[in-house]
């Protein structure tokens, strides 16, 4: 059923405006940094109110039915890609009623920003790396950012302001320059996607930092709380996740390191999970230790529990027998679930499987193979990834052939201990059942007790 439905409707009138000029690249941005996030008939919609702005006299209202025949598109779809258009900061919609209570639209229309623009917004450009993949992102990155100009050979002579001004117009054009930076931030609020404030508590973040001594007033800095706020609306994260991811990517100098953040709240990514409170991962992890005596399920059952409740960053760590896992790796597997779309727990059995064969190496080609088959799996859960896994073991075998593995004879292959349970005789089945039963005590034990 259409969401739009009441809402809007064929009949209602809207009138346009123009906020902005259009950057001279501005079709460039659309067709390769908008369009891959919200879509083609929201970026066609963009064209249409832009053109009709210019053609539109005065104070001319059109029905919704202009919209309608200009798209092709059906009002639902229209009013779906209007919100896309509103969400990302290329249109602000307002409402009022005529006398005869008919509801007519203003749509004021922003300019997109300009591909410089666009790749210096950390929510746009996260957003468009998630939608294109991290090697198709950088080559486009490298295309439109190419200046064709290196600095090599050249030694920089440009004036300093001190050189050029008088000492006692120093502080007259620092304070009018403060004047115009502020004035300028209120403008460039209005542009870009839409993320509240309100969204993120700093009061509580505050005085989180202040408890563990650090200085929340250098963290929270403007930039970093516009940042902090827009990766909490990107991936939907909680205070207490927010608190521990900034605590993560504070350096030695008590400085936010920004890709450390977006790596960290990466890793908080969390599943959408219906009819229950959305919980982080590693606060589920602290309730386990208290409820893992009350679990009814066998070994293997809280073995699974575990891999769906912590994250790929806790599984590497524990495989290094607790050192901090190689940001090579993370961004691997990072780069492997935005692409294939792979949750959390499922990454978990994926690199639980590579790593055993291939000799505790990541193999990315080998990730993203059995990954890609996953996800047209529609494989969603810690569970089904092991069943696929074991009925599939064949195929995968084929598919991770290496130089490596061409060294070791039938007997001496590595698989994961609870794969072992499907094959065999009953006496073998037996057999692995113990050995898949001590392994999972172990690391249960393993990963409960860690940072203990």
């Amino acid at each position: 059923m259409s969401y739009s439905i009441g809402k809007l409707l064929p009949v209602d009138g809207f009138k346009i405006i123009r906020n902005g000029e259009l950057p001279r690249s501005f079709h460039r941005s659309l067709s390769h940094l908008y369009q891959p996030i919200v879509g083609r008939l929201a970026v066609s919609l963009y064209h249409v109110l832009i053109s009709e702005s210019d053609m539109i006299e005065g104070e001319q209202v059109q029905s919704h039915h202009t919209l309608m025949s200009y798209l092709s598109a059906p009002l639902d779809k229209i009013y779906e890609a209007r919100g896309k258009l509103e969400a990302i900061g290329l249109l602000r919609t307002y409402r009022s009623f005529d006398e005869d209570q008919q509801a007519v639209y203003l749509y004021s229309v922003r300019p997109p920003f300009s591909p410089e623009e666009f790749f210096l917004d950390d929510m746009l450009s996260l957003l468009l790396h998630h939608e294109l993949g991290k090697e198709k992102y950088d080559r486009l990155k490298r295309r439109f950012l190419n200046t064709g100009q290196t600095l090599e050979g050249f030694t920089e002579v440009t004036a300093t302001f001190d050189e050029v001004f008088h000492n006692k117009m120093i502080e007259t054009v620092q304070r009018e320059t403060e004047t115009i930076a502020k004035q300028q931030h209120h403008q460039q609020e209005s542009r870009g996607p839409v993320a509240s404030m309100d969204r993120v508590d700093f009061h509580w973040l505050n005085h989180a930092l202040k408890k563990r001594m650090y200085p929340s007033d250098q963290i929270l800095n403007g930039r970093n709380k516009k940042l902090i706020v827009q990766l909490a609306t990107l991936y939907d994260l909680s205070n207490t996740e927010l608190e521990k991811a900034v605590t993560w990517a504070i350096d030695e100098n008590h400085y936010l390191v920004e890709e450390e953040l977006k790596a960290a709240c990466h890793d908080f990514m969390k599943e959408q999970k219906n009819d229950r409170q959305k919980d982080s991962a590693l606060d589920r992890r602290e309730k386990m230790k208290v409820e893992k005596t009350e679990t009814n399920g066998t070994k293997e059952d809280q073995f699974i529990q575990m891999l769906e409740e912590i994250s790929p960053r806790e599984l590497l760590e524990d495989v290094s027998n607790g050192n901090r896992a190689s940001e090579q790796d993370l961004k691997m597997i990072r780069d492997v679930m935005t692409e294939q779309g792979i949750e959390p727990g499922v990454m978990n059995v994926l690199v639980h499987y590579v790593l055993l064969k291939t000799d505790m190496k990541l193999s990315k080609p080998y990730l993203e193979k059995i990954a890609s088959h996953w996800a047209r799996k529609n494989v969603t859960n810690v569970r089904q990834a092991m069943n696929l896994a074991k009925a599939e073991h064949q195929k995968y075998q084929q598919w991770g052939k290496q130089k490596s593995q061409k060294r070791r004879n039938q007997k001496e292959e590595v698989i994961p201990a609870w794969f072992k349970q499907q094959e065999g005789t009953q006496h073998e089945k037996e057999e692995a059942v113990q050995v898949n039963t001590d392994d999972i005590a172990a690391r249960i034990k393993k990963l409960t007790n860690k940072g203990n």
